[in-house]
């Protein structure tokens, strides 16, 4: 969801964000759900995507290599890729302690450097939807949408890669 909703933020804002999605414990080459679709499809904003062209995909060395940041929902993702990507492991923050502790002046690699000396709590967690009904879903898609915009407009006028 999140992948999608930064796209729709970044084109908002003229921006040209490279974006990667991937989980960190996925099903490689799953299509998305019908009720992420739908969650996502309630969302304004977020402009035509072609939901259907989705394919989950595994975080692998070669994404953590790749991204200047990793995003994460959850501890547990964030605990994944410093377990799994050790290497990398200053790079993944969870997105609500990024919105919530990154300063709001300075460059990029400064906010990044503040928000991931946090370290990841449950209470910041956005709770997975699997297994939810549509309610769940649409609740998780609410939830980062808000964050999405939040970390969107800290990042206004960077270039993230």
């Amino acid at each position: 969801m999140l992948g999608y909703m930064l796209t729709s933020l970044a084109e908002g804002f003229g921006e040209e964000w490279k974006i990667r999605t991937a989980g960190t414990h996925v099903v490689e080459g799953s299509a998305m759900s019908g009720r992420t679709r739908d969650a996502l499809m309630k969302i304004e904003g977020l402009g035509d995507h072609r939901y259907g062209a989705h394919r989950s995909h595994q975080l692998d060395i070669t994404d953590a290599e790749w991204a200047h940041v990793i995003l994460a929902a959850e501890v547990d993702n964030v605990n994944f890729v410093r377990l799994n990507f050790a290497p990398y492991g200053d790079k993944v923050v969870q997105l609500a302690h990024f919105v919530r502790f990154a300063p709001t002046v300075g460059s990029f690699d400064a906010m990044l450097r503040v928000a991931v000396t946090h370290e990841p709590t449950k209470d910041s967690d956005i709770d997975d939807p699997a297994g939810g009904d549509q309610a769940t879903y649409d609740r998780c898609a609410r939830q980062l949408w808000e964050l999405a915009q939040s970390f969107a407009q800290l990042l206004e006028g960077e270039s993230v890669d």
